[in-house]
C-alpha cells in the first residue's frame, strides 16, 4: 500500500518519468465513475494498479518496461488522476470491485495483475473477491492485516489531518490531471479514513489459490515479519531441493529500500516480475 505518511515529497523528487510506448488512453463508466485507463504493448493482459495519491505517470518506468512483453492496462482508481470521484468511501473491497467491473467493461476475462501499495491491497482483494479474474498477482508493498504495519506508522495514523496533505507539493500536482481540480481535500479525507479501515484478511488469504509474488523493501511500511507471514499463508517458506515442486507464490525483498523507493527500481522489479509471470524458476544443483 502507498501509505499516506510516507508520501511527503517523495513523488516529486523522483525525477522525470519516461513516456509509455505509445499508450492509448480512454475512459469507461465503472460503478458510477468515469474511469481513465491507458493501454500499451502487446501480449497477455496485465492490469497495473497505482498507489494512493498516485496516477499512471507517477508509476514511472515500470509500465513501459512491462509493456515490452504484455498488453498493459494501467488504471487510475477512484478520485485519482483523470478518474472521477463518486459519493462513496475508498475501501479495498470497493477498489477491487471497480477493477472487476472495468475488466467486464473492457472485455478482459482474466488477467495478471501488478499492484503497488494501495493498488497491491486492491489487487489482493480482487483475488479474494473475484478469483476467476486473476491469473497471477504481483503485490508490491502489501499487507493483509493492519497489525503488520511498522510501529512508527501505526503511531502516525491518528495524527493525520487534511491540512497536513494540502501543504504538500503533490497537492498542486493533483490539479494538473484531476477530473475535478478542486477535489483534493475530499480525496485526502477518504484516504485518511482508508488508513483506519479494519484490515484482517488472514483467512481469505490462506484460502487463495492465486499465485502471488510478494515484493517488499527491507525498510518498507509493512514489517519484514509480516511479509514472511503472508508468504507462509500462501504456502511459501518451505525447503527446496527435496524433490518437490516449489510453491507457486514467491517473496522478493529489495535491499536498502524504503516504501517509496520500491517503485523507483523498475529494472530490479522487472527482473522479479517477468520470471514469475512466465513461471520460470532458477535451477538448482539437483535438477
Amino acid at each position: 500500500m502507498f501509505r499516506t505518511a510516507l508520501i511527503a515529497g517523495a513523488l516529486l523528487v523522483a525525477g522525470p518519468v519516461l513516456a509509455q510506448s505509445e499508450p492509448v488512453g480512454d475512459r469507461v463508466e465503472v460503478n458510477g465513475m468515469q474511469m481513465y485507463y491507458e493501454v500499451s504493448g502487446e501480449g497477455d493482459p496485465l492490469i497495473v494498479l497505482h498507489g494512493a495519491y498516485m496516477n499512471i505517470p507517477s508509476m514511472g518506468e515500470i509500465i513501459p518496461k512491462l509493456a515490452e512483453t504484455h498488453k498493459v492496462y494501467a488504471l487510475e482508481l477512484q478520485g485519482h488522476g483523470r478518474t472521477t470521484d463518486i459519493d462513496r468511501p475508498i475501501t479495498y473491497p470497493n477498489l477491487a470491485d471497480d477493477v472487476a467491473a472495468f475488466m467486464d467493461a473492457a472485455g478482459i476475462e482474466k488477467a495478471d495483475v501488478f499492484g503497488y501499495s494501495m493498488g497491491s491491497a486492491a489487487g489482493l482483494q480482487l483475488a479474494v473477491r473475484h478469483p476467476e479474474k486473476v491469473n497471477k498477482l504481483v503485490a508490491a508493498s502489501v499487507a493483509y492485516d493492519a497489525e503488520g504495519w511498522q510501529p512508527a506508522f501505526k503511531e502516525f495514523i491518528p495524527q493525520m489531518t487534511v491540512e497536513m496533505f494540502l501543504a504538500m507539493p503533490f497537492a498542486e500536482e493533483f490539479r494538473k490531471l484531476a477530473a475535478n481540480p478542486d477535489g483534493f481535500p475530499d480525496l485526502v479525507k477518504k484516504l485518511i479514513q482508508l488508513e483506519k479501515e479494519p484490515m484482517a484478511w488472514e483467512a481469505d488469504v490462506k484460502a487463495l489459490k492465486t499465485p502471488v509474488l510478494i515484493v517488499t523493501g527491507d525498510a518498507d511500511v509493512a514489517t519484514l515479519e509480516h511479509s514472511v507471514a503472508l508468504f507462509r499463508l500462501l504456502g511459501g517458506g518451505v525447503m527446496g531441493d527435496m524433490g518437490k515442486p516449489l510453491p507457486a507464490s514467491r517473496l522478493a525483498v529489495l535491499p536498502a529500500t524504503s516504501h517509496t523507493a520500491v517503485i523507483k527500481q523498475p529494472q530490479l522489479l522487472h527482473a522479479f516480475i517477468e520470471p514469475f509471470l512466465k513461471g520460470e524458476t532458477p535451477k538448482g544443483m539437483f535438477e
